[in-house]
Formats: structure tokens, C-alpha cells, sequence
């Protein structure tokens, strides 16, 4: 039994080693399809990313838009003022409709008395500035 055992213990040690082997190969390969799926993954993001920021004009400091809805009122009714800025640090809008933050998007409600000119302005963090102004009418 021991001679037996000699002779054959050297076939199922390599048996044995390419088994591991097998095994190690199968779960780096899945380990790298898995990998390379998620770099995948990233890659699609950051591409839909940058297409969004193109989509709405580029990396450029600007005022994306400024605009009121609707543009003529009674006494008594609200507007919305809506803007979009990238790029800003700072934005205001003068008449002051309250305490606003750097959007792509957003809107203050406003209720004028008057014929009211609004003027947004923006600035980034190397001091330079854009405006752009509208009218709202109140008949």
C-alpha cells in the first residue's frame, strides 16, 4: 500500500495543483470581467456627465438664463423669477428678492407694484461679472 501510494502521491500532487490553478484562473478571470464591467460603468458615467455640462453650454462662467413667468401682471399678482448661472460664486438680483445661491436652475416669487426692472448679476471666483436684466410690466 505505501509503495502504491509512492508511485501515484506525485500524479495527484500535480492533479491537485492544477486544480488550484483552474480555480485561481476562474475567479481572477471573473473578478476581472467584474472589474473591467464597472470600469465600463465609469467611464459611461463620466461620459453622460460631460455631455450634460455641453448640453447646457459648456464649462464657461455665464448666466445660462434669466427670465420672469409671466412677463405682465395685474397689481396684486405673483411672477416667478427664474435664472441659471454657471460658473458663479456669488449671484444677486436687484430689486433684492432675497437670499440666493449659485443655481443652473431656480426661481423667487415676486410681487410687483410697479413696472419693475430686474437685474441679475453674477460674479466667479476670479472677480469677473455678468448681468442681465428684464422687465416686468403690471398693467
Amino acid at each position: 500500500m505505501g509503495r502504491l501510494l509512492r508511485r501515484i502521491l506525485p500524479f495527484i500532487s500535480i492533479a491537485l495543483f492544477a486544480a488550484v490553478l483552474y480555480d485561481g484562473w476562474i475567479f481572477y478571470s471573473r473578478w476581472r470581467s467584474i472589474r473591467d464591467g464597472q470600469d465600463a460603468e465609469k467611464a459611461e458615467e463620466a461620459r453622460r456627465a460631460e455631455e450634460s455640462i455641453d448640453r447646457i453650454g459648456g464649462t464657461a462662467f455665464r448666466i445660462i438664463n434669466f427670465y420672469a413667468s409671466p412677463q405682465s401682471i395685474h397689481p396684486g399678482e405673483r411672477v416667478n423669477l427664474c435664472y441659471g448661472v454657471y460658473g458663479a460664486k456669488t449671484i444677486r438680483i436687484e430689486p433684492t428678492v432675497g437670499d440666493l445661491h449659485p443655481a443652473i436652475s431656480d426661481c423667487r416669487q415676486v410681487t410687483p407694484t410697479k413696472d419693475t426692472t430686474y437685474k441679475l448679476m453674477a460674479e466667479d471666483a476670479e472677480g469677473h461679472s455678468v448681468a442681465q436684466e428684464i422687465e416686468v410690466h403690471v398693467r
